[in-house]
């Protein structure tokens, strides 16, 4: 059993990691290449913008994709939405390395670039449910927060993958960076791909699905179930959602081309800074997710809620100093402990809020949607504030204080402490979330 276990939680956070890492360098490289070789315009700041623009029009292909392989998830089984997802995402990775650029096709570049981001954003709508599934699924009773919280581990690998490699390769000269090196990267997923793929063909179906397989309770068709009787904990999921990916995505991603570009550090500066931020969110993931079994998921995400609030402001004064000790500093309070700490629990917070037979719909809806709302547009939106106050930073920590807001106004719906009893029968159609 300890065997199997181990090896589901490998499959659930190496190809986790793997669809992050993925993901995310397209976000990082979006901030040092994109808006120079794709995305070509006189402007900068213009160039900047369309190339986050074609990060974030992704983050609104996620639900299609949540609802489309949650639908094969929840019919047929989380294993094969799995090995679906992780194919799609690195077909799609490997082909943006070998994309010629505008200066040689013109504007089938930015074309063809946005399609391979758009068939990112379905496969990751699909990932995400499905491998926190497989862990929470796989999970003894009073161990879900700790199992549940290792695929969301991948996030913060990939991450740290993503923006290590790229540290790597803007180590060589400007120019063969710029004709060659970035594209490596993209090449090299193709590997890491097969690995995972390879972990995943290795396991068997969750307990959960073959149980609700043998009593008969698959839903024929999931979405229109979730919508009927449990659009409730989906819009809660969705506005839980909001304080973890709008700052995620300002301390990761958008802090690369601020750091950069608005203030004094060099590339590799704001990189590493990164790594290490998400180095210290990984650490602290599974002890987060340990303790939340002990104390529930919702104080641990009330803590991250008001936390973000509280340091929004000395978050950005931090960056305004210069030092790339504080640079440092901040990322690792912000990504790391902040961002890790409601990590930690959502994956499996969010699965406790679904019955077996939707939950793969369910979750991945709320997740989703909630991602495509506030966290591919928060680089988007972080960069034209900047750009409309005359490089202050002020609207964009007000910003991140209203992810927050809203996010407060969804976890204050749950009743109780968030930490719901696993569903055994009839009664999985009365959630607690807003039903009693």
């Amino acid at each position: 059993m300890i065997k199997g276990n181990v090896r589901v939680l490998a499959a659930s956070l190496i190809g986790s990691a793997i669809e992050w890492f993925d993901y995310f360098l397209y976000g990082t490289v979006a901030a040092l290449v994109f808006n120079q070789l794709f995305f070509v315009s006189e402007d900068p700041v213009l160039g900047l913008i369309i190339a986050y623009t074609s990060f974030s029009v992704a983050f609104f292909l996620r639900p299609i994709g949540g609802v489309l392989f949650s639908h094969i998830g929840d019919r047929l089984g989380r294993k094969k939405t799995l090995v679906l997802t992780l194919s799609l995402m690195g077909l799609s990775t490997f082909g943006m390395g070998l994309l010629p650029t505008y200066q040689v096709i013109g504007i089938w570049a930015p074309i063809f670039l946005t399609c391979l981001r758009f068939v990112q954003g379905l496969a990751l709508g699909g990932e995400w449910g499905g491998s926190v599934l497989l862990a929470v699924e796989y999970a003894p009773k009073n161990r879900k927060g700790l199992f549940g919280s290792v695929p969301q581990i991948g996030i913060s690998l990939g991450l740290i993958l993503g923006s290590l490699v790229m540290s790597v390769m803007t180590l060589l000269p400007e120019e063969q960076f710029m004709s060659w090196g970035w594209r490596v990267p993209f090449l090299l997923s193709v590997l890491l791909v097969l690995f995972g793929l390879w972990i995943r063909k290795g396991i068997d179906e969750t307990p959960a699905f073959k149980k609700a397989q043998e009593a008969g309770e698959i839903s024929k068709l999931p979405i229109a179930d979730t919508l009927r009787y449990h659009w409730r904990a989906v819009l809660i999921a969705m506005g839980a959602k909001v304080v973890e990916t709008a700052p995620f995505y300002i301390y990761g991603t958008f802090i690369v081309s601020y750091a950069t570009s608005n203030l004094s550090f060099s590339e590799s500066e704001a990189l590493n800074a990164v790594v290490i931020g998400s180095l210290v969110a990984t650490i602290l993931i599974p002890i987060i997710g340990h303790l939340s079994d002990r104390i529930g998921r919702k104080k641990i995400y009330l803590f991250g809620i008001v936390a973000t609030v509280l340091y929004a402001f000395p978050y950005f004064w931090m960056l305004q100093q210069g030092s790339v000790f504080l640079l440092v500093l901040a990322t690792v309070i912000g990504l790391g402990f902040i961002w890790g700490s409601l990590n930690a629990v959502q994956g499996t917070m969010m699965s406790e809020f679904f019955p077996a037979k939707i939950r793969n719909t369910g979750i991945s809806l709320g997740y989703q949607l909630g991602a495509a709302v506030a966290g591919g547009t928060a680089p988007l939106v972080a960069t034209a504030l900047l750009a409309t106050f005359n490089n202050s930073y002020v609207p964009v920590a007000l910003y991140m204080m209203l992810a927050a807001v809203i996010s407060l106004i969804a976890i204050i719906s749950i009743k109780g402490n968030g930490h719901v009893k696993e569903e055994t029968d009839s009664k999985l159609e009365e959630m607690r979330v807003g039903h009693n």
